[in-house]
């Protein structure tokens, strides 16, 4: 089979199509024919820095849409043939992909195959990020950083529906913000707010009249998560999800947290799929059902041949993407 692979990290160009074997699901797996695979910033880092790389060589892909190629002993519920789409743990980049049974879903009615790869890892998160770790409330207010990025698309059309007072998001370029304001968000600041992460604070206050927000959802971490931290409300709270500024592990205590009673807390969708994957599960379902309803809307808005992977890197790279990336294998 045709899949895509890393043998030293680096830039794009060191995504190679190699020829392999066919993987075979075990005990509690099942291996998918892929449709396609969505394109996550987790793989860049991955590529560029060996996020949650163990060895080389390295199959990068968090998520794939298809069918059901085969079932490892001890599954239920799944069929040779079904349509699915799931969460994997790497591996994603290819025509045969192999998950965990728990993290793979039967597609809900009215979703194809092409929609159904840009929701494992974007829904599940943007969900828990608005109801099941930020417990946004109706009334509040949200601030949401990589506004027009596939999460932060699903987090503005999510807050909206739970009934937000405003949602306020950060993006990189007047582009960015045009296209965030058809999804949910009141104002949308534009800035390189890992530089100035000061601006940050200056805009967010200025937009509540000096109250602050009472959610901050924050995947950049380093300078920006502190000017998050100074933009909440009393009572306000914070949810980290990612480090992509690469910045080093940070720390919030006593100091930050008592004077105005803020909380911090923190999500992420790999580690819940390897330490708690029924909650996963429950987590996903309820996350999927508000595409089937139409709440929201995850736009692809670019499509990649699966030996055209290191294109697909260069643009979310180029931080000049909107929405979903996928890679079409099949």
């Amino acid at each position: 089979m045709r899949a895509i692979e890393l043998a030293e990290h680096g830039g794009p160009e060191v995504l190679k199509a190699v020829e392999t074997e066919v993987p075979e699901p075990g005990p509690g797996q099942v291996s998918i024919d892929v449709a396609y695979a969505g394109v996550n910033f987790a793989d860049l880092k991955a590529r560029a820095e060996g996020y949650r790389v163990e060895a080389l060589p390295y199959r990068p892909g968090l998520e794939v849409s298809g069918r059901v190629r085969a079932v490892g002993a001890g599954i239920a519920g799944l069929a040779v043939g079904q349509e699915v789409n799931a969460l994997t743990a790497g591996g994603a980049y290819a025509e045969v992909a192999v998950a965990e049974a728990t993290t793979v879903f039967p597609l809900p009615p009215g979703i194809d195959l092409r929609t159904a790869a840009a929701l494992p890892t974007v829904l599940p998160t943007a969900y828990a990020l608005v109801h099941a770790v930020g417990r946004l409330q109706p009334g509040e207010t949200v601030l949401v950083h990589g506004a027009a990025g596939g999460i932060g698309t699903a987090v503005g059309q999510l807050a909206k529906a739970a009934g937000a007072g405003a949602v306020y998001g950060t993006v990189s370029s007047p582009a960015k913000a045009e296209y965030a304001r058809a999804y949910g968000y009141d104002q949308v600041f534009v800035g390189d707010f890992e530089r100035d992460a000061r601006a940050l604070e200056k805009a967010v206050r200025e937009a509540t009249g000096d109250r602050g927000v009472d959610l901050a959802l924050d995947p950049v971490g380093g300078e920006t998560l502190k000017a998050s931290l100074a933009s909440l409300a009393v009572f306000g709270r914070l949810v980290s999800y990612g480090n992509a500024s690469s910045a080093e592990p940070w720390r919030v205590g006593q100091p930050e947290l008592y004077p105005t009673g803020i909380s911090v807390g923190g999500f992420s969708i790999l580690t819940l799929a390897r330490t708690a994957p029924e909650a996963l599960r429950s987590l996903a379902e309820q996350a999927f059902a508000k595409v089937a309803d139409g709440t929201v809307t995850l736009p692809v808005t670019a499509e990649f041949a699966l030996a055209d992977a290191a294109e697909a890197h260069r643009l979310m790279d180029s931080r000049t993407s909107t929405g979903k990336l996928l890679l079409k294998v099949a």
